[in-house]
């Protein structure tokens, strides 16, 4: 699929008369600014969530939130993904393949997380790049109403695994 996209875009460019290769050197050229400004934004974020994993701020996290993940319907052991996916891609897979080394891809936790994991985004990492790379300095209501929407999509999990 990907071989007929780029043979499209080639034939139309041609077609347009444009000079593909100068075309593609600017576009080059603006990726990466974006990427050297949004660079601070991403060590930023990725140090915060070193700093609050290594601390223990996870884990005291979860505890405090596991009467809630009750009053949600989900269970106990998912509850470490609930927090980290909205954070991290990377650590959210490696703590789904932990989960389900613990409970069992079967299990309900397992079932759960697994949905979670695939039902969500890295809302607080994309909002970044994304907002940095736009230049907006002021979300509103991004991050708010993602966030609302990653936790509506893990309490659907839960709730379609019971």
């Amino acid at each position: 699929m990907t071989v007929w996209l780029l043979l499209f875009a080639v034939v139309a460019g041609i077609a347009r008369k444009v000079d593909l290769f100068s075309a593609f050197s600017e576009g080059a050229e603006r990726g990466m600014k974006s990427a050297a400004r949004i660079l601070p934004y991403l060590a930023a974020t990725l140090t915060a969530l070193r700093v609050a994993e290594s601390s223990g701020l996870m884990e005291n996290l979860c505890q405090a939130l596991a009467p809630v993940s009750g009053w949600l319907g989900l269970p106990s052991g998912a509850m470490p993904l609930l927090i980290m996916r909205p954070l991290s891609g990377s650590a959210s897979l490696a703590l789904l393949g932990d989960i389900l080394r613990a409970y069992g891809p079967d299990s309900r936790t397992g079932l759960v997380a697994s949905a979670m994991m695939g039902s969500g985004e890295t809302v607080l990492y994309t909002c970044a790049v994304y907002l940095s790379a736009a230049g907006i300095k002021k979300s509103r209501y991004i991050i708010p109403v993602s966030l609302a929407g990653w936790i509506a999509g893990c309490v659907t999990a839960g709730l379609f695994f019971r």
